[in-house]
């Protein structure tokens, strides 16, 4: 989101509050539409323009007819109207896709007039309806495909990921892009992997796999959601560009709370606002202009400015994605939505464990829920044919790296991001060995103590372990800020060359 975006939202979210405070009940039966139409908006004006015609248009439109695609198929139509309230559960979906589709048409219908949603003009209005015919088909395939058979969900999920690689992977993006070029009749030798940019898919991956597998282990029954909870829980306009990443029954909750925004939700969402605009537009930014990039780490060969360059890369990726959280969090709270935190000042904590619970909170909790947690689990209750099972170290260290190199790769399909994944799944892994070691010296010494009581002193002075605690909390704390920032060098540079490059330098060993 740019600033004129966030002004926007802030502007809408602002006045929708007031007018709770003011009219209460009479507005506030109203917020999940608002909520609806505000995001189906966004997905369109917030996609930034492509080269590819119309591509800026069929992109957000790929966005809603995955999201109801997904919703058709975590919902069998049968369960749904059997259930109590069914004829007032399909009232709601009748009115929600009237909702989706007239926004979608009246975007679309833009392209006729000066007034554009979207960065350029939509396509023709016959193909929009045919697109909006096929996204009801494959729909209604979807339901009948996987509706009632949950243990195949994972191919819908096997799709998704399909999709993100593909748009991921430069190699595979370029290519697609040459497709869309020949089926555009656009000049095919200027195709380029930046060519295609689906705004906040990999969100709406997350949001979208997440509630696939909920379902499909029976967490989330059937029918749970509405149609219009499903799409504005999906692309929810404050946090649809950069997170966080609600959990569905979390964001629901909220969304059916009979409880309206007070005066507090508004000031603490104001504050998150103001908060996030002051961290991203002026802290970012400013450190933007100096912070590490390809072009400096090439053109600088000073020791301390390659420092600074470091310094100023950590910081500026922090105050840059913790302002959009602030942002999105104070947008949200004016509907009454308390989206989750993403961070808990990360940079001050005291070991990679601690850190990685405090950095990008919902996309660790994700990663640790679908990711680690079952393959430490299947890893755990494995047994090979001669009887042995694998030791808890070879266990944590597998889950550990796929689970990081998973999330550098989400990041982006590079050797780079591979490196990235890699190095905090070592400190993790080192970290966790040192936890290990500490508790079991610690017990054989109690143990120790306990067998031999002449080893205890009659009378102990004050112990100095409280001033010796904080020397070496700080000491933590510095040495963990670093191997962070350290980190930050295969995450902000294109490749490995000049990635080692740089951590030479830093020694002033050229390069």
């Amino acid at each position: 989101m740019n600033l004129t975006s966030i002004l926007a939202f802030t502007a809408l979210t602002v006045t929708f509050g007031v007018l709770v405070l003011l009219a209460g009940e009479r507005i506030r039966r109203y917020k999940g539409w608002v909520m609806l139409v505000a995001s189906v908006f966004a997905v369109y004006w917030l996609q930034s323009s492509m080269p590819l015609r119309n591509l800026d248009f069929w992109l957000p439109t790929a966005s809603l007819g995955l999201t109801v695609i997904v919703w058709v198929t975590i919902n069998i139509p049968g369960r749904i109207a059997a259930r109590e309230g069914g004829t007032v559960a399909t009232r709601d979906t009748l009115a929600t896709l009237t909702v989706v589709v007239a926004v979608v048409l009246l975007v679309g219908l833009t392209r006729y007039t000066d007034i554009l949603i979207t960065p350029s003009r939509p396509p023709d209005i016959v193909s929009i309806l045919i697109s909006l015919i096929v996204v009801a088909a494959l729909a209604a395939a979807a339901g009948a495909a996987f509706g009632r058979r949950t243990g195949l969900l994972s191919i819908p999920i096997f799709l998704i990921v399909a999709l993100f690689v593909i748009f991921k992977l430069d190699a595979l993006a370029r290519s697609a892009s040459v497709v869309l070029r020949t089926l555009t009749g656009q000049a095919t030798d200027q195709a380029s992997a930046l060519d295609l940019r689906w705004l906040g898919f990999s969100y709406l991956a997350f949001r979208l796999i997440h509630v696939l597998r909920d379902r499909s282990t029976g967490k989330l029954k059937a029918g749970a959601l509405s149609l219009r909870e499903f799409v504005s829980y999906v692309v929810f306009f404050p946090s649809l560009t950069a997170g966080p990443i609600d959990r569905v029954e979390h964001f629901t909750k909220d969304a059916r709370s009979t409880l309206t925004p007070g005066v507090d939700d508004m000031v603490e969402g104001g504050r998150r606002i103001f908060a996030g605009v002051f961290k991203k537009f002026v802290l970012a930014d400013t450190l933007a202009i100096f912070a590490l990039n390809a072009t400096n780490a090439a053109q600088t060969h000073s020791v301390p400015w390659t420092w600074l360059l470091v310094y100023a890369f950590a910081f500026r990726i922090f105050f840059d994605f913790s302002g959009y959280t602030d942002i999105a969090i104070g947008l949200g709270r004016f509907f009454g939505i308390k989206l989750p935190e993403n961070f808990d000042h990360p940079y001050l904590k005291r070991n990679l464990t601690v850190f990685w619970n405090s950095w990008h909170i919902t996309l660790a909790q994700w990663f640790r829920t679908y990711f680690f947690n079952p393959v430490t689990r299947a890893l755990r209750t494995r047994t090979f044919a001669n009887g042995k099972t694998l030791s808890p170290t070879v266990i944590i260290l597998t889950g550990q790296v796929g689970t990081m190199l998973l999330i550098g790769l989400w990041h982006g399909i590079t050797w780079n991001f591979v490196a990235w994944g890699a190095w905090h799944a070592a400190g993790l892994f080192v970290h966790n060995l040192w936890t290990d070691y500490s508790h079991r010296r610690a017990a054989r010494a109690e143990q120790k103590a306990l067998n031999d009581p002449s080893s205890q002193p009659v009378s102990e002075p004050a112990s100095p372990l409280p001033y010796r605690a904080g020397l070496m909390g700080v000491v933590n704390v510095v040495i963990t800020f670093h191997y962070v920032a350290l980190g930050w060098i295969w995450f902000a540079l294109p490749n490995l060359d000049l990635s080692l490059a740089v951590f030479r330098r830093l020694v002033g060993a050229g390069g």
